[in-house]
């Protein structure tokens, strides 16, 4: 869609779906969203171990699903998707409703970043991508995702001998603070964070520059 066009669309559209289903029937908007809760559905069956730290595409995935079909849209898909593929895949977990709402949220913020603000110098789009991984990394995982599993998720599964141990191993008592350094650093949730940005930072231009797609990341 030409900037003239874009102009002319109601400011509520423009911020709610992307560029792609703007001009977009219903049914085609919904198709959109059903393709994009396959992709999070998929993503959260497929993980890999490398080392010590478990690898998934559920950040890279959600945060695409907002860019693509914007973020009302996009927070539904992978909301739904989440919970579809954790029926898929629990692997004897109880279900982390905070987790999907962590996902989901992610696409939320992307998409809002993507539609709101629109920029014409040279490698926008990059800067706007890094404001994403910003904002998800700070919003989604370090406060929904990592105060849900703190205040709920330990509740459930870790036992109070591993919290003492944490205890004496740290000094002191075990805190959302020390929680943080060991998720992210001791089980790697960082490295999965930077590898899933990654990704954003190699495909999203790259889809950028297929125009059958109407991708507009600037």
């Amino acid at each position: 869609m030409s900037e003239a066009n874009v102009t002319q669309v109601p400011f509520w559209k423009r911020t709610l779906f992307s560029s792609i289903l703007i001009e977009k029937s219903r049914a085609q908007k919904l198709a959109y969203a059903g393709v994009a809760a396959a992709l999070c559905i998929v993503s959260n069956i497929f993980e890999f171990k490398f080392a010590t730290v478990q690898f998934s595409f559920t950040v890279f995935t959600s945060i695409l699903a907002g860019i693509l079909i914007g973020p009302l849209l996009g927070f539904a898909a992978v909301f739904i998707g989440d919970g579809v593929g954790y029926l898929a895949n629990s692997m004897g977990y109880p279900y982390y409703w905070w987790v999907a709402l962590s996902c989901a949220t992610m696409a939320l913020i992307a998409g809002l970043v993507m539609n709101l603000f629109r920029f014409r110098f040279k490698g926008c789009g990059y800067v706007k991508l890094a404001v994403i991984c910003a904002l998800t990394l700070l919003i989604c995982s370090v406060l929904i995702n990592s105060l849900g599993m703190y205040f709920i998720g330990l509740k459930l599964y870790m036992p109070g001998s591993v919290k003492e141990a944490i205890e004496t191993r740290f000094g002191g008592e075990f805190n959302f603070g020390i929680y943080l350094l060991i998720r992210f650093f001791l089980l790697g949730q960082i490295y999965n964070s930077l590898f899933n940005y990654a990704l954003l930072f190699i495909i999203v231009p790259a889809l950028n520059a297929v125009k059958p797609l109407k991708l507009d990341i600037r």
